[in-house]
């Protein structure tokens, strides 16, 4: 399995466990819930990144 759709199956998969126990998308989303959901992003991002690179190179 390619490294970046794995990455891609587990952000997806957090942002709907996210959405679903940490209420993410309420009406009521705290700050916290806010920087988890970008904090999350991020380490996607970046494993994205590294992922792609790691591909390239082999």
């Amino acid at each position: 399995m390619n490294l970046s759709l794995l990455a891609i199956i587990i952000y997806a998969a957090g942002i709907v466990l996210g959405a679903l126990f940490l209420d993410l998308w309420g009406a009521e989303t705290s700050i916290l819930k806010g920087i988890i959901g970008l904090v999350w992003t991020a380490i996607f991002l970046i494993t994205l990144f590294y992922a792609e690179k790691k591909s390239n190179k082999d």
